[in-house]
């Protein structure tokens, strides 16, 4: 059953992303020499076909796209898609590119064979409505990959520090910092296959997981 969503936060959200759009790439310079390796090894297991990419952003996931697939980008920010289609035209790579909202797929029932999306549910307005429409548009027997930087749980103090910064990260920048990323996958409806921790703490997660019975309705 799809969900009302709440446009005011989704229209800030696309607003937030086309207003950093072009500092984008600069301001992870830094935190990009460690994620690419990450993007590489998620990329790495997902099968050839014709798959869903949720938030292209500049195009950052382009170079581990697998070779043969039929790749679908989408992302809120037309500033963000600008930069991925020019970065896509210098890599040669054919990726079709859309503007719209994760949570709201303008895509039928099992359109995919996989769904990829990196770094974004931090900053989906409704990480389970995102999610449970990842499950209707993948075929049942597809797969869903995700990339995520989640709250720590473990010592707990620091999980609270997120809690109280997460409002001005937010609005500086974009993403929750305390998003339960796995916690919202199972919520959503989704088969959780395997979770996978990558940083010190917990902090992120490769999680794959499948459509569940549940998911999409």
């Amino acid at each position: 059953m799809s969900q009302e969503i709440d446009k005011q936060e989704t229209t800030r959200t696309e607003a937030r992303y086309d207003r950093i759009a072009p500092f984008y790439d600069l301001m992870e310079v830094l935190p990009e020499q460690q994620f690419s390796s990450w993007r590489e090894k998620l990329w790495a297991q997902v099968p050839e076909g014709r798959l869903l990419e949720v938030g292209v952003g500049t195009g950052k996931n382009l170079p581990y796209h697998p070779p043969g697939a039929q790749v679908v980008g989408i992302d809120i920010s037309e500033q963000m898609l600008q930069r991925a289609r020019q970065r896509a035209e210098e890599l040669g790579r054919p990726v079709e590119l859309h503007q719209m909202d994760a949570q709201q797929l303008d895509f039928a029932d099992d359109t995919f064979d996989a769904a990829v999306a990196t770094f974004v549910f931090c900053s989906v307005p409704d990480a389970l409505q995102g999610l449970r429409e990842l499950g209707r548009v993948v075929r049942p027997d597809g797969q869903i990959f995700l990339l995520e930087h989640v709250r720590i749980n473990e010592p707990e103090i620091v999980g609270k520090v997120m809690d109280v910064l997460d409002p001005v990260v937010v609005r500086l920048m974009g993403p929750h910092i305390n998003r339960r990323t796995v916690e919202n996958v199972r919520r959503a409806g989704l088969e959780v296959e395997r979770v996978e921790s990558l940083a010190p703490l917990d902090l992120v997660k490769l999680i794959v997981a499948r459509p569940g019975a549940s998911a999409g309705e």
